[in-house]
């Protein structure tokens, strides 16, 4: 890859001395080896030295140091080797003839060699012009926020020009973000630029005075920006083309970047609507069957209280009782996990998993009168930055799960290493089933369809505050029957002095 800091740059004048120096030595060159071939080689051989010399000058120096070259050549052939000689004096008219043609020639091949230097250099230039916008786009594409845009469209734009160039973006308020020391005018220009959707300053149609170009950042359908060139050329088009490319590839960027906030936007807002129709669709057909029976239920206990047995009514409360737990749990779990899927970042605060582990078991274990559960939990564990209630809410729903798909004994093992600490609820029930375990913690996903009715959200909200703290819920079928259910926390390096002490 060539020196992308050299793009575009006029190259160094040559030194008149040094093409002074370079054409009298060709000049030398060929009358010494002129002089050497006298007595061998006619005057028609003796002159096409000398239109090699010519040659060679008008490929190494400027035209006007070529076309220098030729008349020497051309006067030395003549003092030197066309008789009379050492004169400039010349007697026969084909010898003139002969020396005009040499003239001529030499100075069309000046002309000839110094235009395809120059079509060289512009094939050059255009090649390299080339592979800076092939780079541009390459870098551009990896590019992920509007700054690091900002920051490759400056340092293009100074690679091609001397500048100095700046290059700003419009921000979410519709201003332009500058530095503070930008000099005067400059942000007019730009904002004009934005304003206009067209290039401005030097060489242009508007503003073609001034020193400076003033390009936007896009096209006619989005404009993200403006970039100011200084001290641009004001006759140059094809510099002009080039800038205005740069900044079009910028723009493209910027457009970019903006199309793909619109669409996880976009996406954002189709999650809330498939989570509201999921929520309609739990209530039309989950949240059915208990209301009925809540609703039969408290029927009968108001039409036929008096008819009704002792026992019987206390069946009846009973339904009530629990229908009404079973709507009560299912409705928290369907707003939490909306809540948690749209709720962004959460407030997290250091806690240590002992105590949470303690208070959630001393909770299940009122519902567990066999004592099922076993728990593991090590001493000295590091603190972890996590919302209490959550997690809490989530080893809750773990632990039910359990108890209510397995009748064997329940393991809590809670292990740290590394950067991660892991809660595990290991049980011997019938296991995920025929859904594939992942697909166990998205909502309304059930694995054992005969078991004890249930909505399918406790996992899936399990899965979201897991999400929430940056952290995985795995679930894995065991060997031997069960399932198991990892979740990995992270574990911060620099815990609180109270802890480290």
């Amino acid at each position: 890859m060539r020196n992308l800091t050299l793009f575009d740059r006029p190259p160094t004048p040559a030194s008149p001395l040094r093409d002074a120096a370079l054409v009298a030595l060709l000049l030398a060159a060929a009358t010494g080896l002129g002089l050497l071939l006298d007595r061998y080689a006619s005057l028609t051989s003796l002159a096409l030295l000398y239109v090699l010399a010519v040659a060679c000058a008008a490929y190494s120096v400027r035209l006007p140091g070529s076309i220098a070259c030729a008349v020497g050549a051309v006067a030395l052939l003549n003092f030197l080797f066309v008789p009379p000689r050492f004169t400039f004096h010349v007697d026969a008219q084909e010898n003139v003839v002969a020396l005009l043609t040499l003239l001529t020639v030499a100075i069309v091949i000046s002309h000839l060699v110094t235009a395809m230097r120059r079509e060289a250099d512009v094939a050059r230039l255009h090649e390299r012009r080339a592979s800076q916008l092939e780079q541009l786009a390459t870098e551009l594409a990896g590019a992920s926020i509007p700054a690091e845009i900002q920051l490759l469209g400056k340092r293009f734009l100074s690679r091609a020009f001397p500048g100095p160039c700046l290059v700003g973006l419009v921000g979410p308020d519709g201003a332009l973000a500058l530095p503070a020391e930008t000099p005067a005018g400059i942000p007019e220009g730009m904002l004009a630029a934005i304003r206009d959707r067209r290039v401005l300053g030097a060489g242009t149609e508007r503003w073609p005075d001034l020193d400076a170009w003033f390009l936007p950042l896009g096209s006619d359908d989005y404009v993200g920006g403006a970039a100011c060139v200084r001290h641009a050329p004001s006759h140059d088009e094809g510099s002009l083309q080039h800038a205005q490319a740069i900044c079009a590839l910028v723009g493209q960027a910027l457009g970019r970047l903006k199309l793909r906030g619109s669409i996880r936007a976009a996406e954002k807002e189709s999650e809330w609507h498939r989570a509201q129709n999921t929520f309609l669709a739990a209530i039309s057909h989950d949240f059915r069957t208990p209301l009925a029976a809540i609703v039969a239920a408290t029927s009968s206990l108001q039409t036929q209280e008096d008819r009704l047995a002792p026992a019987e009514r206390q069946r009846l409360m009973g339904i009530v009782l629990d229908e009404a737990g079973y709507l009560s749990n299912l409705t928290e779990n369907t707003l939490q996990l909306a809540r948690l899927e749209n709720a962004g970042e959460l407030h997290l605060d250091w806690q240590s998993i002992e105590e949470v582990v303690g208070s959630v078991l001393a909770r299940v274990r009122q519902r567990d009168p066999r004592r099922r559960i076993q728990s593991r939990v090590p001493s000295g564990l590091p603190l972890i930055k996590a919302d209490p209630v959550l997690l809490a809410q989530l080893l809750e729903n773990l632990l039910d799960n359990a108890l209510k798909y397995s009748t064997a004994a329940i393991e809590l093992v809670v292990d740290a290493g590394g950067a991660f600490m892991e809660v595990s609820v290991h049980d011997r029930g019938n296991g995920v089933g025929a859904i594939e375990d992942q697909a166990l913690l998205r909502p309304y996903r059930r694995g054992d369809q005969s078991g004890p009715r249930g909505a399918g959200l406790g996992l899936a909200v399990c899965r979201a505050i897991a999400d929430a703290h940056g952290g995985q819920l795995v679930a894995r079928t065991r060997d031997g029957g069960g399932s198991s259910f990892v979740l990995r926390l992270p574990v911060e390096a620099d815990q609180p002095a109270a802890q480290a002490a």
